[in-house]
């Protein structure tokens, strides 16, 4: 029995408000279980001097969990410096994760910031980053083009992403922290709306797992990757 009493292959309860802040370009609190991220998206007229001249534009995410967003308080990386090795591998997953779906020489020379802003986490906030950052990002890319800043839509599909895992010996679903703390397989999977994957990390917690039981977590992965893309439709028109 999962802590929630959720069936294997049950995501958590998902919950999105559209348009949360006020001043963001584009916005969305996701709340997955208990899990919840305020994603926001925010318009720069530049680029990195790599795609200066180019044409083209650029989109980069940045990723935090606030203080109180899990039971031990979590120190704000700003006393620290400089972004944690974890922080900075989710902002480079969340941005790629949303490039792969988005023309970016329909944007311009200017980039687009996506902030992903965990509240309260009880697992996969990174998976939720990524699909609550593509509705915000959306939202800003629509607000871009009714005001006539790009002329063309550059979203290209949809994308989502669930964590999926191996917890005494059974594949699941969407873990929340409990199980993913315990978890003898841990995987994040990314794809966008018509199935095509653009990242997945998997780990071996404990002994490896054989390819019979990676196939069986990306098809979890994929159903429920499927209920977030729809989710997706009912909020955002591509």
């Amino acid at each position: 029995m999962r802590p929630d009493g959720r069936q294997l292959d049950e995501m958590r309860k998902i919950t999105v408000k559209k348009e949360y802040l006020k001043y963001a370009l584009g916005s969305c609190l996701i709340q997955m279980g208990d899990t919840k991220v305020v994603c926001s998206a925010s318009v720069e007229d530049k680029v990195p001097q790599f795609l200066k001249k180019s044409t083209k534009g650029w989109i980069t995410a940045e990723y935090g969990m606030l203080p109180a967003s899990c039971a031990e308080r979590i120190p704000r990386e700003s006393i620290k410096g400089r972004p944690s090795g974890r922080t900075q591998e989710i902002q480079r997953l969340i941005g790629r994760s949303l490039r792969a779906v988005v023309d970016l020489g329909k944007l311009g020379e200017r980039t687009l910031w996506v902030d992903s802003d965990v509240i309260q986490g009880d697992g996969g906030t990174r998976t939720a980053a990524i699909t609550g950052c593509f509705i915000a990002l959306s939202e800003a890319l629509e607000k871009l083009r009714k005001n006539r800043v790009i002329t063309d839509q550059p979203l290209k599909d949809y994308v989502a992403a669930v964590s999926v895992g191996i917890v005494n010996g059974k594949p699941m679903l969407d873990l929340c922290y409990d199980e993913d703390s315990q978890a003898e397989v841990d995987m994040n999977v990314v794809m966008t709306g018509s199935g095509t994957i653009v990242e997945i990390q998997g780990t071996a917690e404990g002994k490896p797992f054989t390819q019979v039981q990676m196939n069986r977590l990306l098809a979890l992965a994929r159903t429920g990757i499927s209920a977030l893309v729809a989710i997706q439709k009912k909020i955002v028109r591509l």
